[in-house]
């Protein structure tokens, strides 16, 4: 199932949304199934209800093609938030392979591969939503950055997960552009770097984990004004999805609702010839095969 977080008009409060008719529509599946079924209104909360909500929710809408009257709305009529808010959000930096080589020239970070996944956080307040602005404030930072990441909710509580049982604790996958102040690293620590308001565009849907089976092969590419930026696959992770689950639980638990963003390809702003960084009145956008495209434009402050 694809599910989206929608407001149907202005005014109106956010609703938790099932993306049905090949991606066209976009139904109100709380009021939908009223009287049938006791759906959470939000998807966080949805994740928290545990599994067997989902299942409910698969079982009732399986084969359905007709809506009760007032809870469909295309999906083109409709404003999209990001589909949830995280918990927590935990990045993994120099988890691809040209990445790594292309910051050690650019960013002077190690030029060996990781032996173990490179993890930072981002904030709460960092998420923002499709066409919602990423923030360019001139007295901060003059090298904003971008990364297309494949980014994993958590389904259920994780602690100490062996990499074997990781995938049981995935709820399903969204879009995160990692945005980064590249000036902004203080002493080699990332969190201001990357972790400002806007500097977590997350979305535009979430993908469950059945419709995607084999996340170690989606294509990932990045737009900045419509010129590619970056062209990768997830197969080039140098740690896979349960190695990073494993990892992060050893001593972090996962809540239902968090987010991990599993590293960008190469093509970031700093390693282009010569650096490229945006600017305002620009517009960003990152695609994930089999998710969709998550668009952004850029704001001065």
């Amino acid at each position: 199932m694809r599910f989206a977080t929608f407001t149907p008009a202005r005014g109106t409060a956010a609703r938790i949304g099932l993306i049905v008719d090949d991606g066209e529509t976009v139904v109100d599946i709380e009021a939908a199934l009223r009287g049938e079924l006791d759906v959470p209104g939000d998807l966080r909360s949805l994740i928290e209800a545990g599994p067997a909500v989902l299942d409910s929710i698969r079982v009732a809408v399986h084969g359905q093609t007709a809506w009760p009257p007032g809870t469909a709305h295309r999906l083109a009529e409709v404003r999209l938030h990001a589909p949830l808010r995280p918990g927590k959000v935990i990045g993994v930096g120099l988890n691809y392979v040209e990445h790594v080589e292309e910051s050690s020239r650019t960013l002077d970070t190690d030029e060996a591969l990781p032996a173990r996944p490179v993890l930072f956080s981002k904030p709460a307040t960092a998420v923002v939503g499709p066409g919602e602005p990423i923030r360019h404030d001139p007295g901060l930072t003059e090298q904003l950055d971008w990364e297309c990441e494949l980014a994993v909710v958590i389904g259920r509580t994780a602690r100490s997960v062996d990499r074997d049982d990781a995938y049981a604790y995935v709820f399903g996958y969204t879009i995160l552009n990692d945005i980064s102040a590249r000036d902004q690293r203080r002493a080699g620590q990332w969190f201001f770097s990357k972790g400002q308001d806007s500097y977590a565009p997350l979305g535009p849907i979430v993908v469950t984990a059945d419709e995607l089976p084999d996340p170690h092969s989606l294509q990932l590419s990045l737009f900045v004004n419509g010129e590619q930026k970056q062209d990768g696959n997830s197969k080039h992770m140098l740690f896979g999805i349960p190695e990073l689950i494993e990892d992060i639980t050893s001593g972090i638990t996962l809540e239902p609702g968090d987010v991990i963003a599993t590293g960008s390809p190469q093509g970031v702003g700093a390693a282009q010839d010569p650096p490229q960084y945006l600017r305002p009145g620009d517009v960003v956008e990152a695609r994930i095969e089999g998710i969709g495209a998550l668009t952004n434009p850029v704001e001065a402050v």
